[in-house]
């Protein structure tokens, strides 16, 4: 990411601690899900008042960027226990 996102929020106390914007109760999932549905970001700032323009588009530049990241599965060498600590 070319510029670190400042408005998007992770707190376990704050929604489960899913990716929310600057710590309010509107998760990321919520706003792209909205735009998902048809909705401008006009009538996403008429639902969500105290959300401001930059907010959808950093949480549109948060799913992007975690779309694109790859998890990859660690293979344990063989033999090796599932529940070993080595």
């Amino acid at each position: 990411m070319p510029e670190p996102l400042t408005r998007i929020t992770r707190d376990p106390q704050v929604m489960g601690g899913k990716p929310c914007v600057r710590g309010l109760r509107v998760t990321v999932g919520t706003i792209v899900g909205l735009l998902a549905t048809g909705r401008s970001t006009a009538e996403i700032l008429a639902l969500y008042p105290y959300l401001e323009e930059d907010d959808i588009r950093e949480a549109l530049t948060y799913a992007a960027w975690r779309v694109e990241e790859v998890e990859i599965p660690l293979r344990r060498p063989a033999g090796a226990s599932r529940f070993s600590s080595t």
